[in-house]
């Protein structure tokens, strides 16, 4: 795992966070509450980046997406069994849009295919960055923890070879 996320990891938060966010927010019925979940989804997402790009190409479909979305219920579900006191949670249906309202000017429906129009927003770049260097430590020390554990193994099978001195 690279010290530095991909483009397209930074892509898929820039696309994915304000969903996120906000779904994280409803399931635990508070931003600040929402601020202990979200992050971690994306830590998650970090660490099995590789093997779900590849899962994507080779299923044809967003398997990125659909982790995200498993993660994050099993979060909220772990959030939910650590409180103290019982979590109460309403869902809110959002407003409906005003009668003949149009679903957006001409300029603004332009403005999503123009390229000269996209701007890169710092917060999807930190998000990225701090989940993946999460992500990255995690597999840090998975990976001294698999060392240290073969060594050991190695060391208990070479003193169960040894004779007994009788």
């Amino acid at each position: 795992m690279a010290e530095e996320p991909p483009d397209d990891f930074v892509t898929f938060v820039a696309v994915r966070l304000a969903d996120l966010q906000r779904e994280a927010v409803r399931l635990t019925g508070g931003a600040e509450q929402a601020d202990e979940i979200y992050p971690a989804v994306l830590s998650d997402v970090a660490g099995h980046w590789r093997r779900l790009r590849w899962r994507s190409r080779w299923l044809r479909r967003d398997a990125a997406g659909e982790f995200l979305d498993r993660r994050l219920a099993a979060r909220t579900k772990q959030w939910r069994e650590d409180q103290i006191y019982e979590v109460e949670v309403r869902l809110l249906r959002p407003p409906p849009p005003p009668a003949g309202a149009l679903p957006a000017s001409y300029a603004l429906r332009k403005a999503a295919v123009l390229p000269s129009t996209e701007r890169v927003q710092a917060r999807p770049v930190a998000e990225a960055a701090i989940a993946w260097t999460h992500a990255w430590r995690r597999a840090n020390w998975h990976r001294v923890a698999r060392v240290v554990t073969t060594i050991c193994l190695i060391l208990i099978a070479f003193l169960q070879a040894l004779p007994t001195a009788s």
